[in-house]
């Protein structure tokens, strides 16, 4: 298996990440210096986004640059860039350890870059892990508080049965087939699925379902998001799921098996239960990290609607849903990480500590106000966009439980979102001040925040550019998955 320049051309964002880890590694090893390996890690990213568009399509081994996998990694590298950004300023009081942080979240950025590009079930599985582990690391990296600890431990043992669960499937695809490239898969298809295929496909949903906190996957999901540290929870919401996300659709897409109607009924009821489940469970939290992990949930309840119909459609609702779901969840948990960096033990999470936080910290306000309005899927947000893309799909579809899934779901996250937005203007007198220093908006990380909270109601005014980017990338992967089933 050879690597010609185009395959290395292809791959240069993959290996601009993992030079760049390598980098920040020998960096540690010389000298700590916390701003020179956080510097380190954001130029890398910025280098990687910046060769995009330079690498191209092209078909490495095991991997297959399309237009879906260069719509993942742009918004990987850049939800990644902003977690670096959120976390310089987190760490900065942190008593420990530092630099590693990047290291881990570098490591698995390489690995969600790769996992949305896989052809391949050896290289899904081996950029997965490459995902999850550094993740174990970054979810239980303030170990000296007991709920971060108990975070990484959740997740390494559920994450490990989940990897169970895709292995076994894998192999009985494998025994079937003979294959593990998906076009092969999708050719030793040609005369229709049997038990084992179907039960094997069953099995990679449910193994891929842990990850993404597919109901009734899902019970980990608040207990991590809670006890992780923000910058690892902001990670985990968006990275993580994003490249999961993606090569479960690259699955659906590639494999005729996951046409049949035993996989589609499946998928709809998962679909059905995690937008409801998210929402219902999201009703009377008093924890602010906790009700962003069940809205997590729910809203890939609505995106599994692409998976369920898993046509050229569906690719660029992804691409739509996903842009707008990373630019609101990350200016969401922005606020939290903000709000926590200077303080030792757990992060301020409670709802309680946002009661009037417009009376003293009105832009920080500001921006939480616009990153739920968003949540909520509110007009001349880009939510709104996003949510319109996943009904006009079950529409066009005819998925008509699916389409009255999700207005119901938006309907009761209405109720709970709009709780948290009022309680930010909610005065209390005398009320113990627990925020970061007054000049937060001069930092790089305040900053950042606006920015995201000015492309929320960019893209949900005037969401034209953004669609067309993904409309044209979503036509490349139509046309690759095409190829592969053809």
């Amino acid at each position: 298996m050879m690597l010609t320049a185009t395959d290395l051309l292809t791959l240069l964002p993959l290996i601009i990440v993992g030079t760049t880890a390598v980098v920040a590694m020998l960096a540690i090893a010389w000298r700590r210096h916390h701003a020179g390996t956080a510097l380190i890690s954001g130029v890398g990213l910025v280098l990687a986004l910046l060769m995009l568009p330079v690498a191209s399509t092209g078909s490495p081994p095991l991997m297959e640059v399309d237009g879906l996998a260069l719509m993942a990694a742009t918004l990987i590298l850049l939800s990644a860039l902003v977690t670096v950004i959120l976390s310089h300023h987190y760490l900065t009081g942190y008593i420990g350890p530092q630099e590693e942080f990047y290291l881990l979240l570098l490591c698995a950025t390489a690995g969600a870059l790769g996992l949305v590009a896989s052809d391949h079930l050896a290289m899904l599985f081996i950029s997965l892990e490459l995902l999850s582990m550094p993740l174990y690391g970054m979810l239980a990296y303030s170990f000296r508080a007991e709920r971060s600890l108990e975070a990484g431990i959740k997740y390494l043992l559920l994450s490990a049965a989940a990897t169970a669960f895709l292995l076994f499937g894998m192999a009985l695809i494998y025994a079937r087939t003979g294959y593990l490239d998906l076009s092969g898969i999708a050719g030793a298809l040609a005369d229709g699925p049997d038990v084992w295929m179907l039960a094997g496909a069953a099995l990679m949903i449910v193994g891929l379902g842990f990850k993404l906190s597919v109901v009734p996957f899902h019970l980990w999901t608040p207990d991590v998001y809670q006890g992780g540290p923000a910058p690892a929870t902001i990670f985990l919401a968006t990275v993580s799921k994003l490249a999961v996300f993606v090569v479960l659709l690259r699955l659906v897409l590639a494999a005729p098996v996951f046409e049949s109607d035993w996989l589609q009924t499946l998928i709809t009821v998962l679909a059905l239960l995690t937008m409801l489940g998210g929402n219902l469970l999201a009703l009377f939290q008093s924890n602010l990290k906790r009700l962003l992990g069940y809205s997590s949930i729910a809203h890939f309840g609505y995106l599994l609607v692409a998976i369920a119909v898993g046509n050229a459609l569906a690719v660029e609702t992804t691409g739509v849903y996903l842009v707008t779901y990373l630019a609101t969840t990350l200016a969401a948990f922005g606020v939290v990480t903000l709000i926590s960096s200077p303080f030792g033990g757990e992060d301020a999470d409670g709802l309680p500590l946002y009661r009037g936080l417009f009376w003293r910290r009105p832009y920080r306000a500001a921006v939480m106000t616009v990153s739920f309005l968003s949540l909520a899927g509110i007009p001349l947000t880009a939510g709104f966009i996003g949510k319109f893309y996943v009904i006009a799909l079950g529409v066009a579809d005819s998925r008509w439980w699916l389409v009255g899934g999700v207005v119901a779901g938006s309907a009761i996250g209405l109720y709970y979102y709009l709780r948290v937005m009022v309680t930010l203007y909610l005065p209390e007198p005398g009320m113990r001040r627990r925020d970061v220093t007054n000049d937060w908006g001069s930092r790089l990380g305040g900053m950042t925040l606006v920015t995201l909270a000015v492309v929320i109601l960019v893209l949900g005014i005037y969401p034209a550019p953004m669609i067309d980017w993904v409309r044209e990338l979503s036509v490349n992967a139509a046309s690759v998955s095409d190829a592969w089933r053809g």
